[in-house]
C-alpha cells in the first residue's frame, strides 16, 4: 500500500475510535435529547423545495445516475503484484520501522498514478512491489484496457469486478508508446463499454471518470467537464510519445490509472492516464486521457497481432504559432512546422522539406503538430497519404507511404521547446572536427555550435543549452560562427530571430526577442548581446 494510502487508511483508523464513542454518547443521550429534539422539529416550519424548483438539478442528478449505473458494472480493479526494477530509489526502512517504498521506472507524471505499496522484503529472495490500477472492460469475452505503467514487469494481474469476483488476468499486449495495454480474464458475458469519438468532443462537454483512487476506494465516480483538447504530450524526454491529452477537472487521483473518462451518453472516450498536481501526488483539478480515437485501434491492434504497429513519417516538428507565423509567410497560426526530415525516412523519401509547413492531412486541416502527431501515429503503416503543405507560401500536395514505428526510429515529433522570452545572449563557435566528435553531431547538422549561454539572457529563457548547434537563422543557413554573429546584428534592433536549433536528437525552431541587437562589444564568437 502506497504512502498515500497508508496516510487515508491511518486518518480513517485515527477518526474511527472517536466516532464511535460519540455515537455511544449520542445513543446514551437519546431520550435525554428526544424531549427537544421534537420541539424543534414541531417548531419548524421549513418545507423541502418542491420538485418545479429544482427540476433542473435533479434532472442532472438523475442523468449522472443513469451514466454511472451503465458505466460501472465494466469498471475493474487491477492489483499487480512484480518484481522490483533494480536501482530504482529504494528506500531504507530499517530506521523507521516502515516499509520502504519502491517504483517502477516509469515515465515523469506517472509514479504518483501506481504508487507501489511497499516491497515485501524476504531474505535471498527477489523484492516483490504492489500496484493497484485501474481498467475498463471493452468486450463481453474479458478483454480490458488499461494502462502499460500499471501492468508493466507484472508478475501475477488480479482483477476485481464489480460483482466482486476477483480472476486472474494476462497480458495480451503492451504498447510503452502510447502507454495503453490489454488485458484479459478468462470469462464471458461481462458487461462492456461502448466506445465513443474523441473527435466529436468539445471544451465544457460533461464527462465522468471511473476507478479506484488511491487503490482503496474502489468503483468510483466523479463529475466533471472537458476543460480542453489536443494537449501536448509534456514529457520532454521521449518526443515520440503522442499527444492529443483530454484534459479535464473530474477528479483523477493515484489508482485511477487505467480508468475510463465517459461522455454523458456513456461511451468511452478516454483512458485516465496522467495528473498534474501541487506537490502532493494528488488531484489539483487538472486530469488527462488518452483519447480513444488512440485507446481503440491501439487495443484492436494488441488484441489482432499481440502489438501496436503506429504510423510513421520522420519529421520532427513545430507548432505554428502567432510569434513564427510570419516567418512563413502564414496569415494564421494553423499548421505544424517541419523543423526536421529523417534521411531515407518516408517523408524524406516524398520529398518534405525542412521549413514546410504541413496544413492538412487526407484533406483535413491540421491544427497543430500534436494533432498531424496523432493522427500519423493511428495510420496502418504502408497507407499512402496526401500532405498538404505551404512551401514558401506557395502551395503543395505530397503523396507519402508511411512507414512503421519502431524503437529505433521516430514517429513524426514536437519538438517544442519552452517559453522562449529575454535577451539574446550565447557564445558560438565553428563545428570543427573534434566538435563534431564531442558532441555527436550527425553528418548533415551543418551550422554553429554554442559554448555558453548567459543567465538570464534571451537565448536561456529560448530553452538554448551549450552544446546546442543553431543550423539557420531566419531560414537562411549559418556557416560559421562569424557568419552567426553577421546574421544577428544584421537584424532590424529589437526585431525576433527565429532560429533553428539541433538539440538532443532533433532540430526544432526557436524564437528570441532580443532588446537591443545592434551593440557589437567585439567579443570574438560571443553575439555581444
Amino acid at each position: 500500500m502506497n504512502e498515500s494510502t497508508n496516510q487515508l487508511v491511518a486518518r480513517a483508523k485515527k477518526y474511527a475510535l472517536p466516532a464511535v464513542l460519540a455515537a455511544s454518547l449520542v445513543a446514551g443521550g437519546a431520550s435525554y435529547f428526544h424531549h427537544s429534539a421534537a420541539v424543534m422539529a414541531a417548531g419548524n416550519g421549513a418545507a423541502p423545495l418542491p420538485d418545479s424548483s429544482v427540476s433542473s438539478l435533479t434532472a442532472l442528478d438523475d442523468a449522472v445516475e443513469a451514466v454511472a449505473a451503465k458505466v460501472t458494472p465494466a469498471v475493474v480493479n487491477v492489483a499487480v503484484t512484480a518484481k522490483a526494477t533494480p536501482g530504482d530509489g529504494q528506500e531504507d526502512d530499517q530506521q523507521d520501522g516502515q516499509q520502504g517504498e519502491q517504483q517502477q521506472q516509469l515515465p515523469p507524471g506517472f509514479a504518483q498514478f501506481f504508487g507501489p505499496q511497499g516491497p515485501m522484503m524476504r531474505p535471498q529472495q527477489p523484492q516483490i512491489e504492489h500496484g493497484i490500477g485501474s481498467g475498463i472492460i471493452i468486450s463481453p469475452d474479458g478483454y480490458i484496457v488499461t494502462n502499460n505503467h500499471v501492468v508493466n514487469g507484472a508478475m501475477q494481474i488480479r482483477v476485481t469486478l464489480h460483482d466482486r469476483r476477483v480472476l486472474n488476468a494476462k497480458v495480451v499486449g503492451v504498447d510503452k508508446l502510447t502507454d495503453l495495454a490489454v488485458i484479459k480474464v478468462d470469462a464471458n458475458n461481462l458487461p462492456s463499454i461502448a466506445w465513443g469519438d474523441s473527435t466529436l468532443l468539445k471544451p465544457g462537454q460533461t464527462v465522468l471518470a471511473f476507478g479506484s483512487p488511491f487503490g482503496y476506494f474502489q468503483f468510483s465516480v466523479t463529475r466533471g467537464i472537458i476543460s480542453a483538447l489536443n494537449r501536448p504530450n509534456p514529457f520532454s524526454n521521449d518526443p515520440r510519445k503522442p499527444g492529443g491529452y483530454i484534459q479535464t477537472d473530474a477528479a483523477i487521483n493515484p489508482g485511477n490509472s487505467g480508468g475510463p473518462l465517459v461522455n454523458a451518453h456513456g461511451e468511452l472516450i478516454g483512458i485516465n492516464t496522467w495528473i498534474i498536481s501541487s506537490g502532493s501526488d494528488s488531484f489539483a483539478g487538472a486530469g488527462f486521457a488518452i483519447p480513444v480515437q488512440i485507446v481503440r485501434s491501439t487495443a484492436e491492434s494488441i488484441i489482432k497481432t499481440g502489438a501496436a504497429h503506429h504510423g510513421y513519417l520522420g519529421i520532427s516538428m513545430n507548432d505554428v504559432s502567432p510569434e513564427n507565423a510570419s516567418f512563413f509567410n502564414l496569415k494564421d497560426a494553423d499548421g505544424a512546422i517541419v523543423a526536421q526530415v529523417t534521411p531515407d525516412s518516408p517523408a524524406g523519401t516524398a520529398g518534405v522539406e525542412r521549413g514546410d509547413v504541413i496544413r492538412k492531412l487526407n484533406g483535413e486541416p491540421i491544427i497543430n503538430s500534436s494533432a498531424l502527431q496523432v493522427a500519423v501515429s493511428q495510420i496502418a503503416p504502408g497507407t499512402s497519404i496526401t500532405l498538404g503543405i505551404l512551401r514558401n507560401g506557395s502551395e503543395k500536395t505530397v503523396n507519402v507511404k508511411v512507414g512503421e514505428y519502431h524503437a529505433n526510429t521516430e514517429v513524426a515529433k514536437n519538438g517544442d521547446g519552452p517559453s522562449q522570452r529575454g535577451k539574446l545572449g550565447l557564445a558560438v563557435a565553428n563545428i570543427t572536427p573534434d566538435v563534431r566528435q564531442q558532441l555527436n553531431l550527425p553528418d548533415q547538422v551543418h551550422g554553429v555550435a554554442i559554448q555558453n549561454v548567459r543567465p538570464g539572457s534571451p537565448a536561456e529563457d529560448a530553452g538554448l543549452s551549450p552544446g546546442d548547434v543553431i543550423e539557420e537563422v531566419d531560414r537562411k543557413p549559418t556557416t560559421s560562427a562569424q557568419d552567426f554573429v553577421d546574421k544577428v546584428h544584421g537584424s532590424p534592433s529589437g526585431k525576433d530571430l527565429l532560429l533553428l536549433v539541433w538539440s538532443q536528437g532533433g532540430s526544432s525552431y526557436r524564437i528570441i526577442h532580443p532588446e537591443n541587437n545592434n551593440n557589437n562589444n567585439g567579443s570574438g564568437d560571443q553575439d555581444g548581446m
